[in-house]
């Protein structure tokens, strides 16, 4: 290596590939929230049997968190993150046709549509666990909380892009074309995941040894670690420091999949605002968490390096979700819609700028299997959300919206209290 070389920046396009794939995820998440304009009177559905169908999408979806995570970490996240996403795709293009399906007539319509959710949430699965064990994989520990919320933030680009972009397209077209180009959508993203990533910065073809090097010595790793033994559940299962952070993320999850299943037509059918107006203010909440969650990852690394790394991630995790429980509180009490909108923007934004301390916390407590513990974070996170879509309009059809939103703040307190429990300094022992 020349004295004078300079380091590629390949670690940092496959973190920009990492967040396509994440904003290809939540848009062909959450469409059909938006969809639903349509969708529930056509087919005659109640809010609540809509609920049930973006509810088995969760389902399916944190069920499958730790076989993809093992996937991943057993094989590779290149192939595994390929055929997930062209799995989901194809089932995401077909919820057009899932109301006149032959399954419709023994399921009924909404048997039908959970059921091709369902399958999309099973592609779907793979997704965050798998670009987690890409993190762990090409970038070191003093800037994993930077690159987690690089990440991360695909997922509100995403959830900001797809009401404008599905209104849209449902006005110009119908609400079946949305599917269809989120679908075409997915096989193009898989071809560029395919041909551009490599499991492990020592396979790419365009990295150089400067960069090689720094990858090595900041403490990433140069192959797979757990690609030729088996996980160690009882260790990994036995970290209390995992469960707290699990519990915390279930929190997180639950507040998450309001605005990813409801806020949209909260604005429109609760608080008044038209179609079009009502799909402007929607990107409010995921534009702050898109500005939000690079920041969080920045400042936890930031703040790891100068106070250690259980003030940069459980510090940060903890103040994050305290806030959070602030401003649902204030976005739930006032009667003013535009005030409404800026306290739970406001919340949404300050959730998120824990999030990239959980991710990387992840790594911090079990590189070894990244994969497999995102997924167990994850799946809690999304059990959590698997309720939550359900169970929100029920509350607000039986105490109000205002009732609702209140849960969601006291959850947010206890998420708080509980990255009181996590060290991530305290990594798992696993053995050679």
């Amino acid at each position: 290596m020349s004295a004078t070389e300079q380091p590629t920046h390949v670690r940092w396009r496959i973190i920009a590939l990492i967040f396509l794939v994440y904003v290809l995820m939540i848009v062909d998440r959450i469409n059909i929230s938006i969809a639903g304009k349509y969708i529930i009177p056509e087919y005659g559905l109640s809010q609540v049997e809509f609920g049930m169908i973006f509810s088995a999408f969760v389902l399916t979806y944190a069920l499958a968190q730790i076989p993809g995570g093992w996937l991943g970490d057993r094989y590779g996240p290149r192939r595994v993150m390929t055929w997930a996403i062209l799995w989901w795709s194809a089932f995401t293009a077909l919820t057009a046709l899932a109301g006149e399906l032959a399954l419709a007539s023994t399921l009924g319509v909404v048997g039908s549509f959970a059921l091709v959710r369902a399958l999309i949430g099973l592609g779907e699965a793979a997704a965050p666990p798998n670009g987690n064990r890409m993190v762990a994989n090409w970038v070191g520990p003093a800037e994993r909380g930077t690159a987690a919320g690089a990440v991360l933030s695909g997922s509100s680009i995403g959830a900001a892009l797809t009401p404008p972009l599905i209104v849209w397209i449902m006005i110009q077209w119908g609400w079946r074309e949305a599917f269809y180009v989120a679908g075409a959508a997915g096989i193009v993203v898989a071809c560029l995941w395919y041909w551009l990533t490599t499991d492990t910065p020592a396979k790419h073809a365009g990295i150089n040894a400067a960069e090689l090097a720094l990858i090595q010595a900041a403490g990433g790793t140069l192959r797979n670690p757990a690609s030729t033994d088996n996980v160690q559940w009882r260790r990994l299962f036995g970290s209390a420091d995992l469960w707290f952070l699990t519990g915390a993320y279930c929190v997180l999850g639950y507040n998450l999949y309001f605005y990813f299943a409801w806020f949209y037509l909260y604005l429109v059918n609760e608080l008044g605002f038209s179609l079009e107006s009502g799909g402007f203010y929607t990107m409010a909440p995921f534009l702050t968490m898109a500005i939000a969650s690079p920041l969080g990852g920045w400042l936890s690394d930031a703040v790891g390096k100068r106070y250690g790394k259980r003030w940069g991630r459980s510090g940060v995790g903890c103040i994050s979700m305290l806030l959070t429980s602030v401003f649902v509180f204030f976005g739930a009490a006032t009667d003013n819609a535009i005030l409404a909108v800026v306290f739970l923007s406001a919340s949404t934004g300050t959730m998120m700028l824990g999030i990239a301390a959980c991710w990387a916390t992840t790594i911090d407590l079990a590189s070894r299997y990244a994969g497999t513990a995102a997924g167990v974070m994850n799946m809690g996170g999304n059990l959590a959300g698997t309720v939550s879509p359900s169970l929100t309009p029920y509350l607000a059809q039986h105490y109000g919206w205002s009732s609702a939103l209140y849960v969601m703040s006291g959850l947010s307190l206890l998420g708080a209290l509980l990255w009181l429990g996590v060290h991530p300094a305290r990594e798992i022992e696993f053995a050679d």
